[in-house]
C-alpha cells in the first residue's frame, strides 16, 4: 500500500510537471495601485494552490501592452490573461459601459447590484470574443480634481478635461469642457504640460499621480463607481487540466471579495492622503449637484437611445432590485 501511494504521488508529480504553465498577464496601472496589489496577490494564490503548475507573471503599468491593446491581445491569444478597464469595450456594446455612468450607481452599494445585473450580461458578450471573465473590481466612486473650487457645472466650461473612455468625454462636452484622452500613467506629464487642466477619477488615482503636484482641489461629486475587470482567453484557460482550472476560478473569487473591500478601504485612506498633502477638500455645492445630475439624466437619456437589448436589459434589472 505504501508503495502504491509512492507511485501515485510521483505519477501526480510527473503529471504536474508535465502540465506545468507560464502565463504573462498585463495590465494598466502600477505596482502601487490597489487593484494591481490584488491582482499579484491572485497570481501568488493560483500559484501556491497549483503547486506550481500554473505561474502567473504580471506585467504592470503597460509595460507589456498598452491599456487599449491589452483585450485584443487576450482575445488573439498573444497572452493568455490580462486586466483593463470595464468600459473601455462600450464601442462593442453599452452594456459594456453603464458603471461609467454618472449617478446610475454612486456608492459601494449600488455598484454590488449593478455587478449583479451586469455579470451575466458581460459573461455572454465576451464568450463571443473567445473570452472569459475571472472577477470584477470597481475603483472608489469618482471625484473632481481642479485648480480653484468649482461650485457649478459652469465653472468647468472650457477646461481642458481628461477622459479615459467614451463617457467621460461625453460628460465632458456636455459640461461644455474640452476632452482630452489621457491614460493614468501619462497624467502628470499632462498637467504640467498643459494638456489638461482638470479631471474626474478616484482618490486611488489621484494619490497614485500625486495630484498636488498640479491641483490645489479635489471635490468628491461621488459621480460612478467604474470597474476593471480581469479576463482570460476561453481556450487557454480550457487547456488547463481540470483541477487548474478550478484552482483559478476559486482564487478569482477571492481576489473579487478582497478587491472590493481594498476598493472600500482605499477611498477613505487616500482621500485622507489628498488633504494630507495639501489639497483642499470641498464638498460639492447644491448648485454643482443639481448641475451635475442634469448631466447625468441626459447622458443616460442618451445611452438608452443607443443601448442594445442586452444593455437595457441590465439596466431594468438593476432599477427594478
Amino acid at each position: 500500500m505504501k508503495h502504491f501511494c509512492f507511485g501515485t504521488s510521483l505519477v501526480f508529480s510527473l503529471a504536474t510537471a508535465v502540465h506545468a504553465d507560464s502565463w504573462d498577464m498585463p495590465t494598466p496601472y502600477g505596482d502601487t495601485t490597489f487593484h494591481t496589489q490584488n491582482i499579484a496577490q491572485f497570481a501568488q494564490d493560483v500559484a501556491s494552490a497549483t503547486d506550481g503548475a500554473l505561474e502567473i507573471t504580471v506585467h504592470s503599468g503597460g509595460s507589456l501592452f498598452p491599456h487599449g491593446e491589452i483585450r485584443n491581445v487576450v482575445r488573439s491569444g498573444q497572452v493568455p490573461i490580462g486586466e483593463f478597464f470595464l468600459s473601455t469595450l462600450v464601442n462593442d456594446d453599452a452594456a459594456f459601459g453603464i458603471d461609467s455612468q454618472p449617478f446610475v450607481a454612486t456608492s459601494y452599494e449600488d455598484a454590488a447590484r449593478l455587478w449583479s445585473a451586469q455579470e451575466p450580461v458581460i459573461t455572454e458578450l465576451l464568450a463571443s470574443q473567445g473570452l472569459m471573465p475571472l472577477f470584477s473590481v470597481p475603483w472608489p466612486a469618482q471625484g473632481l480634481y481642479t485648480n480653484g473650487e468649482i461650485a457649478t457645472v459652469e465653472d468647468l466650461g472650457g477646461l481642458r478635461f481628461r477622459a479615459y473612455n467614451a463617457a467621460l468625454e461625453e460628460f465632458a462636452a456636455l459640461a461644455k469642457a474640452a476632452p482630452v484622452q489621457v491614460e493614468a500613467p501619462d497624467i502628470p506629464q499632462a498637467f504640467a504640460t498643459g494638456q489638461v487642466e482638470a479631471m474626474v477619477t478616484s482618490p486611488s488615482t489621484g494619490v497614485n499621480s500625486t495630484a498636488w503636484d498640479f491641483v490645489t482641489h479635489y471635490t468628491p461629486i461621488d459621480a460612478w463607481v467604474p470597474k476593471n475587470i480581469v479576463v482570460v482567453n476561453e481556450r487557454a484557460f480550457r487547456r488547463l487540466p481540470e483541477n487548474v482550472q478550478e484552482a483559478v476560478l476559486a482564487a478569482a473569487e477571492v481576489a473579487e471579495a478582497r478587491g472590493w473591500e481594498m476598493s472600500a478601504a482605499e477611498a477613505e485612506a487616500q482621500t485622507a492622503v489628498l488633504a494630507e498633502n495639501g489639497m483642499t477638500i470641498v464638498e460639492p455645492s447644491a448648485e454643482l449637484t443639481a448641475g451635475l445630475q442634469e448631466i447625468g439624466a441626459q447622458m443616460l437619456t442618451n445611452w438608452q437611445a443607443n443601448a442594445s437589448e442586452a444593455a437595457l436589459s441590465i439596466l431594468t434589472t438593476y432599477q427594478g432590485q
